[in-house]
C-alpha cells in the first residue's frame, strides 16, 4: 500500500511522541503492540505512515532533518524509540503570527522557544510540492490567528487537517462548511489523551450520571513542565483550552453543572515535572438518601505518547476520509479522538462509531 504523506506543525514533544511510535511499531506484531487502539486501519499499519514537511519556529529545529529536530531543545519527552533514520525531510521556517506568548521570552533557552530569524516558507507550496495528504497542527494553546492560517493553508493545498489544538475549527459550522466545499477531511478539536486527566474525568462523571449519582462539585487541576503548561502560564491564552476541557465533561452529564461548581484547567508549571502531567481530580455528589461521597484522584502520565496513540488513529481515519472522497468534519474519529468535537458521544459510543466508520457503515 502507499504511504500515508502526512505534514506537522510544530516538531514538539507530541510530533516526538508521533514519530518515535511510527518507527517504534515497525517491527512489532499486534500481539506484542501495546498502546495501540487499532493495529490496522483500512489496511494501514502505524509504519504506513510518512512524515513528508513539517513546520517549526525554533532556530534549532528549522533546517534540521525531522529525525534529529523531534530530541532538541526544549522537546523533553520520553525518549522510547532513538533509532530515527534520517528523513531527507528538513523543518521548514513556520509563520510565527500569535504562535509565542511574549512571556516565553522570560525563560532559560533549554525551556523556551528561540524564534529562528529565517524567512516563513510558503506553506502552501510546500504542501503541494511535497504531496502531503493529512496536515497535523500541535500548535501552542493561544495559537488563534496562527492555527486558521493554517487551516486556511490546508484548504488552499487541498489536504486534510487534524486539529490538535483547543482553537474550534471542527467544531466551527463556518470552518467546518468550507472543508465540505472544498470536500477535504476534518477532524478536531484538541486531542484528547488514551488515558488522561479528561478521559479519565469523562469517564467517572458518566458513571455518576449512570449509577444515579448527583455531581455536586469537581476540579481538575494539572501541572506539567513542559512547553505547553510554559506557554499557558499566560491565562489570556486558556479561554478556549478551559472551553474544550469543560465541555468534554460537561456533554456526558445528564444535567450540566452550574460554571461556579465545574473548575477545569492548568494549574502550574513546573519545570522538573519536564514532560511528566500530574493530574489532582475532585468530585463530591450525593448517592441514595442525599448521602454525601467524594473521589479524589491523582494521576500521572507521560503527556504527549498519550496524546500520539489517538492521532495516529485520526491520520489513518482521515485516509480512509480521503480514499472515500468525504468532506467536512469526521464525526465519529473526531468525538473518538477529541475533547471539543463537532458532535459529543460518550466514549463507548464514539469507540463504536469510529468501528463502524473503519468498516465502511457508517459514512463519516
Amino acid at each position: 500500500m502507499d504511504k500515508i504523506k502526512i505534514a506537522i506543525i510544530g516538531v514538539g514533544n507530541c510530533a516526538s511522541s508521533l514519530i518515535q511510535g511510527i518507527h517504534y511499531y515497525k517491527n512489532k506484531s499486534p500481539e506484542d503492540a501495546i498502546g495501540l487502539m487499532h493495529w490496522e486501519i483500512g489496511g494501514y499499519q502505524p509504519s504506513d505512515i510518512e512524515v513528508v514537511a513539517a513546520f517549526d519556529i525554533d532556530e534549532r529545529k528549522v533546517g534540521t532533518d525531522v529525525s534529529k529536530a523531534i530530541f532538541e531543545k526544549p522537546n523533553c519527552t520520553t525518549i522510547f524509540c532513538e533509532d530515527i533514520p534520517e528523513s531527507g525531510v528538513k523543518v521548514s521556517m513556520g509563520h510565527v503570527l500569535d504562535g509565542v506568548a511574549p512571556h516565553m521570552a522570560d525563560f532559560e533557552k533549554d525551556y523556551t522557544f528561540m524564534v529562528s530569524s529565517e524567512e516563513p516558507a510558503d506553506v502552501v507550496k510546500v504542501l503541494q510540492e511535497t504531496g502531503a495528504e493529512v496536515l497535523l497542527n500541535y500548535l501552542p494553546v493561544g495559537s488563534e490567528e496562527a492555527t486558521r492560517y493554517y487551516a486556511q493553508c490546508a484548504l488552499d493545498a487541498g489536504v486534510a487537517f487534524i486539529n490538535n489544538m483547543p482553537v474550534f475549527i471542527a467544531s466551527d459550522e463556518k470552518w467546518a462548511a468550507k472543508f465540505e466545499e472544498k470536500g477535504i477531511p476534518i477532524v478536531g478539536d484538541d486531542i484528547k489523551a488514551q488515558i488522561g486527566a479528561t478521559i479519565t474525568h469523562r469517564t467517572l462523571a458518566n458513571l455518576f450520571r449512570e449509577r444515579g449519582v448527583k455531581l455536586d462539585r469537581t476540579y481538575q487541576i494539572n501541572t506539567g513542565g513542559n512547553t505547553d503548561f510554559l506557554n499557558m502560564l499566560n491565562r489570556s491564552r486558556l479561554d478556549s483550552k478551559k472551553e474544550s476541557k469543560t465541555e468534554a465533561v460537561q456533554s456526558v452529564l445528564g444535567e450540566r453543572m452550574d460554571p461556579h461548581n465545574i473548575h477545569i484547567g492548568p494549574s502550574d508549571y513546573v519545570p522538573w515535572q519536564e514532560d511528566n502531567k500530574i493530574c489532582f481530580l475532585r468530585m463530591e455528589g450525593k448517592t441514595f438518601g442525599d448521602v454525601p461521597m467524594n473521589i479524589e484522584l491523582r494521576l500521572s502520565v507521560e503527556d504527549s505518547p498519550n496524546s500520539a496513540g489517538c492521532v495516529i488513529d485520526a491520520i489513518r481515519c482521515c485516509k480512509l476520509g480521503l480514499e472515500r472522497g468525504i468532506g467536512g468534519p469526521l464525526i465519529s474519529i473526531s468525538s473518538y479522538t477529541m475533547k471539543h468535537p463537532p458532535e459529543q458521544f460518550t466514549d463507548d459510543i464514539a469507540a463504536e462509531k469510529v468501528d463502524a466508520f473503519i468498516e465502511g457503515k457508517l459514512d463519516r
